[in-house]
């Protein structure tokens, strides 16, 4: 078998040298053949390619070419439709000035709180009363509080430009006069009701007891008549409210006292921002030292490149200061020279104009430095906000009883009046503090009006150092179904629930919709809550909250208020969504350029009565300079779509323009949509596909209603904070 299979084999036919190179070399001509065709291919689709870019290149320059031509016209529109701000503020001027000159009619005998002299004679008269009680400081509480609040407002409500330090110091001064006179007269009513214990005393335990409710102030106070040792476990009322005393404290002459004061006097006053004053020829204050420092924190290549515009198209009107190189502003003399026709009031709203914008952009500055603390365990008020107001927890001794002698009451006062019982006492050894002394269980109940998102954190004050403390407190535990609150204190004293003031931010979306003429709906998600505001002419409305996507209801529902008093109302509810100039050192921010952020809400606020924006996950990708952003035409009384049509904008403060991309597209790309074109502003870049029925509602859009719309989206800074 095996030679016969040798044999065969050799049969098959053998490849010669020769054929074997003919086939090589007919692989060497089809490879050839092959890239030379790829090349001719590939020459012929880069040709295509580059004729393409060359060809969009100069559809680019002619579009960016058409846009600077008419840049000019289009900023002298933008002007003339911004001159509301101006006017918003003038209107909020004359309110403040009329609402003075109410009072001053009204005669209804409560003082004005900004004349210092109407307040002084107000607090020596109160200081003078004696012997008022408990329900009667309540009563007069009201207006206290309203004063205090009257004052707030002025000094949160009048721009920097307008407040001078003098009327800083005093409105200040007042506040805190009227705080620690209110707290005095809490304290002597206290004393006025004590005294009465013995006869205030429970028929079953033979202690005082007393609850007094009230809008503002809630009373709980307990006077230990019997001294029974056994009896330690205090709660008010058939409550879960109140204490756990030790052994020591039973057996003592003493009174427990809860003061829940549903407003916060403990916090030290924040600053007021203050502004340099020139008072001009037109009775308009004008801060130049403001304007020059908001100005020069711009990004310098932003300024060069405004710069160029505004040589390029000689622009006479902008919406903000103009900086020049030394980073000064172009002053009201210039001006008065450039209109020497121009009427008081065409000037006054010039400079007013530029205050306003100028204020604006304060709104948005960042704090170049975050809060140093020496002490350790104090509360960064800047990271961290007081909820539900102040519980004065205090042991107090018990004053002498009233005893009734021959149908007269006798009772020894005091001198020194009501006096605090020290616990534990100064002398005492530290293995008797422990042992003797241990700390006091508490239970309070967390304000049903305040929201926590997490758990409350307890704080208590430290009157020596002037802020809050986390330290000396243990066994917190939380119920937030009954929302009760326990924890042990070494010693009373004021605690509060402090929560994160950024536990909202930042935000998931937002949304800005039309609901009808001069009303708009706000709405802003969370990672908790979505919460929804109304605002309308120069006032603002909670219309909802949800939390786990149930409706949540609040008593700040349905209450119109204005923007600033509204902005307080939702945070002191905690609901903050309103972040301050420290906020980036706590929350991971999508930062932009303020001039960029502050033009962009002017104009978003501009045209809010007949479209509306909303968030884009892109305004993340794009760089500082740009904010993209999601808009559509949208009248009022609409029905809302269920997948709206949105058209994506990325505006870079001097350039808007539509983008090719939309919301779910794989990639970011700045390339413009087909059939678009730049403009100057986001006004003209929505005029192109808008109805004539929309741009009709955007320039009949009430001032007051504009300027609101722009202060809350200043205020939310959506798109540095989503």
């Amino acid at each position: 078998m095996g030679p016969k299979a040798k044999k065969s084999g050799s049969k098959k036919k053998r490849i010669t040298k020769a054929d074997r190179l003919k086939q090589l070399q007919e692989e060497e001509e089809k490879r050839q053949k092959e890239e030379e065709e790829a090349r001719v291919k590939y020459e012929k689709e880069e040709m295509e390619r580059l004729d393409i870019q060359r060809t969009e290149k100069e559809k680019l320059r002619k579009l960016e070419a058409k846009d600077l031509e008419r840049r000019n016209e289009e900023l002298e529109e933008l002007y003339l439709l911004e001159a509301c701000f101006p006017e918003a503020e003038k209107l909020k001027r004359d309110s403040r000035l009329l609402s003075q000159w109410k009072h001053y009619i009204q005669c209804d005998g409560s003082p004005d709180p900004s004349i210092s002299q109407e307040i002084n004679t107000f607090i020596s008269l109160w200081k003078e009363e004696t012997n008022e009680t408990f329900e009667a400081v309540t009563t007069k509480s009201k207006l206290v509080l309203n004063l205090i609040e009257k004052l707030k407002l002025i000094l949160l409500e009048t721009p920097s430009y307008d407040l001078q330090e003098k009327n800083i110091i005093q409105y200040q001064g007042s506040i805190l006069e009227l705080q620690e006179l209110l707290h005095l007269k809490f304290n002597i009513a206290t004393e006025i009701l004590l005294r009465q214990a013995s006869t205030l005393a429970d028929l079953d335990s033979g202690n005082m007891e007393k609850v007094i409710r009230d809008e503002n102030v809630t009373l709980y106070v307990w006077a230990n008549l019997k001294k029974n040792p056994r009896y330690r476990s205090i709660r008010f009322s058939e409550t879960q409210i109140g204490f756990e005393i030790p052994r020591i404290l039973a057996t003592s002459d003493i009174a427990l006292r809860l003061l829940h004061t549903h407003y916060d006097h403990v916090t030290p006053l924040g600053p007021v921002p203050t502004a340099p004053q020139e008072h001009t020829s037109t009775v308009t204050y004008f801060g130049k030292d403001e304007v020059k420092s908001v100005e020069a924190a711009v990004s310098k290549d932003l300024q060069e490149e405004y710069n160029e515009q505004e040589n390029e198209s000689n622009a006479v009107h902008e919406e903000e200061t103009k900086v020049d190189e030394q980073g000064g502003i172009e002053g009201q003399t210039s001006s008065v020279q450039e209109e020497p026709e121009a009427t008081k009031y065409e000037l006054e709203m010039k400079l007013l104009s530029e205050t306003v914008s100028a204020a604006q952009l304060l709104l948005l500055e960042n704090a170049p430095e975050k809060p140093y603390f020496s002490e350790e365990n104090e509360v960064d008020l800047c990271q961290f906000t007081a909820l539900g107001g102040v519980h004065h927890l205090d042991i107090l001794e018990l004053p002498p009883q009233c005893k009734p002698r021959k149908g007269w009451m006798i009772v020894e006062i005091l001198k020194e009046g009501l006096q605090k019982y020290t616990y534990p006492p100064e002398t005492a050894e530290d293995f008797e503090t422990e042992n003797a002394f241990p700390p006091i269980e508490v239970m309070l109940e967390v304000h049903e009006n305040v929201i926590f998102f997490e758990n409350p954190v307890v704080a208590r004050w430290d009157a020596e150092g002037k802020h809050w403390k986390t330290d000396g407190i243990s066994n917190v535990s939380y119920k937030s179904e009954d929302r009760l609150i326990t924890f042990s204190l070494e010693t009373l004293g004021p605690v509060t629930l402090i929560q994160d003031a950024h536990v909202n931010m930042p935000y998931q979306s937002w949304e800005l919709r039309p609901l009808d003429v001069n009303k708009v709906l706000l709405t802003v998600t969370t990672v908790f809550t979505e919460i929804q505001i109304q605002i309308k002419e120069n006032l603002c409305m909670l219309a909802s909250i949800k939390l786990n996507d149930k409706k949540h209801s609040s008593i700040l529902e349905e209450k119109w208020m204005t923007p600033v008093s509204f902005i307080i109302a939702l945070k002191e509810a905690g609901l903050n969504i309103f972040p301050t100039g420290h906020s980036h050192f706590y929350v991971v921010i999508n930062y932009k350029l303020p001039l960029v952020e502050v033009k962009a809400y002017r104009q978003m606020a501009l045209l809010s009565s007949a479209f509306a924006f909303g968030w884009s996950k892109w305004n993340t990708v794009c760089d500082s300079k740009k904010v993209v952003f999601q808009v559509r035409e949208h009248l009022p009384k609409e029905e809302p779509i269920q997948n709206p049509n949105w058209t994506l904008l990325m505006f870079s403060g001097d350039r808007a323009q539509s983008l090719k991309i939309n919301e779910y597209s794989d990639a970011f790309s700045e390339a413009l949509k087909e059939e678009t074109e730049f403009h100057s502003t986001l006004y003209h870049m929505v005029k192109d596909f808008a109805s004539k029925e929309a741009m009709k509602k955007v320039r009949c859009s009430n001032c007051q209603f504009v300027d609101s719309v722009c202060h809350m989206l200043l205020s939310t800074r959506l798109l540095s904070y989503s």
